[in-house]
Parts: structure tokens; C-alpha cells; sequence
């Protein structure tokens, strides 16, 4: 077990805690023996010594568990072993780290007031014991503060990780949610546009068949279907590039600026790009590409392949602006553009407000519907 892990982790938290305690306390049940036997700092323990100094690490074995109730059954004992002049420093590890434990787990008024009550009892039997060692009551409080503060230090420490752990694993979510609804998006802006052209295209195909099948028009019927199939396989490129970026790394390939002549094209109508050689950002030239796919869909939905529609894209003061025009019908259940029937407006909106920008969509003056975005070029 890695120590740092071990010394900076929660206590109580640890699995079968008893019995690591109890393995620990025999440890240091040994530790005190030896000390007993082999340095001078007081009598030798007799039998009631021995008694005393062995039982005072049995409730070591629940430190964990209840560590200021086994703190002062430690003090409890070790009190009297003191007050016996019996040899001093043998308890003293069993003691100190009672008060560790209860120091790194307890509440700092508990444990301001623990060491206080330590302290007292301690100087109380070093003044009975030995009234004119002085050094040795500092040294006895220095230890006790010193254990204190470490302890405490612990604690705060412990603390501090967990909160850089929390912060990590709802940044960690955060993220996640974010790149979920960013696929999200994408895939309704890319289903719904392939597949209202499909449709509009059918349309046409079956119209060219049923209309006047003695005077079939093959090439307008080829043409259709030409365009249907070039539709189905840029879907199906744009979902498996997709469904890679689910797959792989978080941050896939975004369309972008360059991509709006293949997407306008497939739609019929007329494209404006004016941003000469500024850079513009993955993100912003995503958002800019994914507007312009849902407007042109709202267009050729209610217009029909024939819908007059031009796209214009500029730079106006480090901001990049998009306006789709169609001089047709506005969409119905726009409700005058404030809010928009589905997902396809309030999608919109959504994605200019990830980059910091704005979008408004409605009717225009003398007829058909617009949508104008401003996309700041500082993405944030």
C-alpha cells in the first residue's frame, strides 16, 4: 500500500478497519515492551505496570471506529501508569496516536478542546510526578501540541484533495454532457437535412413519373435521383465520422467554413463568403456550418427545391455574421420566428449562444424568412 496513500486517506474509510487497528496496536504493544526493557526513564514496570501498560493499547483496536471514546480510555489508563513513575516513554506511541486519530478525523473545536484536556491531565501528572523538571513539561506539551497540528494538518489536507477530486469529477460530467449534446445537435442537423432533401427529391422523381409518363423527362428523373443518392452518401460519411468521434477522442473533426460550398450546393441555392485569410475557429466555423444546414433544410422543407434562398457569410468587426434569406414562405409554426415548432430554431439559437453569439429568425419585410446570426470571433 502506497504510505502517502495510507497516511493521507481517510481513516475510517479503509476496509476491516478493527483489524488493521488491532495488528497495529500489537505492534505497538511490542514496541512498548522493548522500551520498557531497555531505556531508563523511570521505574521498571512490575506486574501492575506491565498490566497497565498492555492494556493501554487494547482500545487501539477501535481507534477508527470511535476515536475520542478510545482516546480517553488510552488516557484513562495511562494516567495512572504515569502517575505510578513507571517508565515513561513505553506508552508513548500508543498515546500520540490516539491523538492523531482523533485530531485527523474530529471537528478542530474537538480538537482544541482534546488538546486541552491532553495537556492538562499531562502537566497535571508530570507537576505530581516529577514538580521540578521543567524541561520535561515542555517537552511532554510540546509533543502533544506537535501531534495536534499534525493531525489537524492531515485533516485539511484530506479535505482539500477531496474537493479537487469533487471539482475534477463534475468537470469530468460536465464535459460529458457538453460533448453528448454537442453529438446530438449534430445529428439532428445532419438527419434532418439529408433527409428532407431525400424527400424533396422523391418528390420530384415521383411527380416526373406520374405527371405524364408518355413524355417521361429521364434526365430531370436521373438528375433526381443522382441527387438522392449523392445525399445518402454524404449522410452516411457524416455519420460514421460521427459515430468515430464516439469511438475515439472526445474532439472529432468539425465541419467548418469550407464545407458550406458542398452543403449549399446540394441545396440550390446562392453562397456568399466573405472572410478573406481570417482564422476562423473550429468551433465557430462548426456552428456557423450547422446553422447554415438547419436553415437551408427549414428553406427547402417549406419552399421546395426551387425556393429562391441565398446564404451570405462576412466578417463585420471581429465578428463573423450569417444571414439565409428565402424569398419564399416563412415556415409555418414559427409563430412569427420567436420559437419555432421542433428542435430546428431553438437549435439554432443554442448554437450561437455556445459561442458566445446571438440568432434571430422570422419573417422579412415583403415576404419569406430569414435567419441572422452573430458569432463573436472569440470563441470562449
Amino acid at each position: 500500500m502506497d504510505f502517502t496513500a495510507a497516511l493521507t486517506g481517510d481513516p475510517r474509510a479503509a476496509p476491516d478497519p478493527v483489524r488493521r487497528d488491532a495488528a497495529a496496536a500489537a505492534v505497538f504493544a511490542v514496541l512498548a515492551a522493548l522500551l520498557a526493557l531497555t531505556v531508563d526513564d523511570g521505574r521498571r514496570p512490575d506486574a501492575l505496570g506491565w498490566a497497565l501498560l498492555l492494556a493501554a493499547h487494547v482500545p487501539l483496536a477501535w481507534r477508527r471506529l470511535a476515536p475520542l471514546p478510545v482516546l480517553l480510555a488510552v488516557v484513562a489508563v495511562v494516567a495512572p501508569y504515569h502517575g505510578l513513575d513507571y517508565m515513561h516513554l513505553a506508552p508513548i506511541p500508543a498515546s500520540m496516536t490516539a491523538l492523531y486519530t482523533v485530531a485527523s478525523t474530529g471537528r478542530p473545536m474537538r480538537t482544541v478542546i482534546v488538546g486541552l484536556s491532553v495537556t492538562s491531565v499531562t502537566l497535571t501528572m508530570q507537576l505530581f510526578v516529577n514538580p521540578h523538571e521543567v524541561v520535561e513539561l515542555l517537552r511532554v506539551s510540546g509533543w502533544v501540541i506537535a501531534m495536534l497540528v499534525f493531525g489537524a494538518s492531515i485533516r485539511l489536507h484530506r479535505q482539500l484533495v477531496a474537493g479537487v477530486v469533487e471539482r475534477a469529477e463534475h468537470e469530468a460530467e460536465r464535459k460529458v454532457t457538453e460533448e453528448r449534446l454537442r453529438i446530438a445537435r449534430d445529428l439532428h442537423d445532419l438527419l434532418a437535412h439529408s433527409i428532407t432533401l431525400i424527400g424533396v427529391q422523391t418528390s420530384v422523381a415521383a411527380h416526373v413519373l406520374v405527371a405524364d409518363p408518355d413524355r417521361l423527362d429521364r434526365e430531370a428523373l436521373v438528375q433526381a435521383l443522382d441527387g438522392i443518392a449523392e445525399t445518402c452518401r454524404g449522410a452516411r460519411a457524416e455519420v460514421r465520422t460521427t459515430l468515430d468521434v464516439l469511438r475515439a477522442a472526445p474532439e472529432g473533426p468539425l465541419p467548418d467554413l469550407a464545407s458550406l460550398p458542398d452543403l449549399v450546393r446540394s441545396s440550390g441555392a446562392a453562397l456568399s463568403v466573405r472572410t478573406a485569410a481570417a482564422k476562423i475557429p473550429a468551433a465557430l466555423g462548426a456552428a456557423a456550418y450547422r446553422i447554415v444546414q438547419e436553415s437551408l433544410t427549414n428553406a427547402v422543407r417549406h419552399g421546395g427545391p426551387g425556393a429562391d434562398v441565398r446564404v451570405d457569410v462576412g466578417l463585420e468587426k471581429e465578428v463573423l455574421t450569417v444571414r439565409v434569406t428565402n424569398g419564399g414562405a416563412a415556415p409555418r409554426g414559427t409563430g412569427g420566428g420567436t420559437g419555432g415548432s421542433g428542435y430546428g430554431i431553438p437549435g439554432m439559437r443554442e448554437r450561437a449562444r455556445s459561442v458566445g453569439g446571438t440568432l434571430s429568425a422570422g419573417p422579412r419585410d415583403g415576404g419569406g424568412f430569414e435567419v441572422e446570426a452573430a458569432l463573436p470571433l472569440s470563441v470562449r
